[in-house]
């Protein structure tokens, strides 16, 4: 059995791991407020975009733009997004598992966040490219990384581009998500992908029925498409990266009041426990002394 000295080291260090803990989850809740504002703001803008996308898609009759073709190969880029700092939760090993379940085995990475860098290296897989995002996110960060794939694709180098991120549902719920972005139009596992908004979902049986859809292009469409889709691209990566971050936040604030909370309730614990052995050993002392006064007399 502990004696009072081991139990009052540990409730005194358990303590200072609940400051610590504590501080954590302040820092984390202040954070995520501008995280989650950011990643929600964005999310009609690009949801506007798509429908514009589909629409000029539509009326578009004249000859294939690039980031529109398809191609029978199986080479595939996957930009990961996961988190430079642990303390998390499972929000990495969620990613992780979706990731080895959706993308290509023989799949090249371009990896934003240490965690799963380090695990796609561990794993033997190929990271061609290796970015990293201040936080709070600026869209010029994210730009280099639509150009570095955008480029990747129409070079011929992989018939697929995909990102694998956490889609931000609210403070306590982020869902690992895989979505194919180039070709635009894509498929995965005979699902339609086409022009899936990343930050959120764009019905296109909604969107047919919108009265207010006609447009008039100028010069054409095919310029006007030419022009919007290097945009969509550095959009969906951008709003891949906000989401990621709100998701982030989140569940670092999430987990460290979990931990927090288990070590206040440990504390109690220790502290009952600790209270149990100091009232035992005073019983014990004043048996003894009301003992050696028996005998005295």
């Amino acid at each position: 059995m502990a004696n009072l000295r081991d139990i009052r080291r540990r409730i005194k260090s358990v303590k200072n791991t609940a400051q610590i803990t504590r501080a954590m989850q302040l820092v984390a809740a202040a954070k995520m407020k501008k995280a989650q504002d950011q990643a929600l703001a964005g999310r009609e803008y690009a949801q506007q975009l798509t429908q514009v996308l589909f629409d000029i898609r539509n009326n578009f009759m004249g000859e294939s733009h690039p980031l529109l073709e398809h191609r029978q190969g199986s080479r595939e880029l996957v930009l990961v997004i996961s988190t430079d700092k642990g303390l998390c939760g499972p929000l990495n090993t969620n990613l992780a598992r979706k990731i080895k379940t959706l993308v290509s085995p023989n799949a090249d990475f371009v990896t934003v966040g240490r965690k799963l860098r380090i695990l796609c290296e561990k794993l033997g897989q190929k990271v061609v490219a290796d970015f990293t995002v201040r936080d709070p996110v600026p869209f010029a960060q994210t730009r280099p990384i639509a150009k570095f794939i955008t480029h990747q694709f129409v070079d011929g180098h992989y018939d697929k581009v995909s990102i694998a991120f956490t889609r931000f549902v609210n403070t306590l719920r982020q869902e690992a998500d895989v979505v194919t972005l180039l070709p635009i139009q894509g498929h995965r596992d005979g699902e339609e992908q086409a022009f899936e908004s990343i930050g959120s979902g764009f019905s296109v049986e909604q969107h047919l029925k919108d009265p207010d859809r006609d447009y008039a292009f100028e010069p054409n469409a095919a310029e006007v498409l030419g022009a919007i889709l290097p945009l969509y691209i550095n959009y969906e990566v951008f709003q891949a990266h906000v989401e990621s971050r709100a998701s982030e936040h989140s569940a670092r604030m999430v987990a460290m009041k979990s931990a927090t909370d288990n070590a206040n309730k440990f504390i109690k614990e220790l502290t009952l426990e600790y209270n149990k052995l100091r009232q035992g050993a005073i019983t014990s002392e004043l048996l003894e002394i009301t003992t050696a006064m028996k005998a005295m007399e």
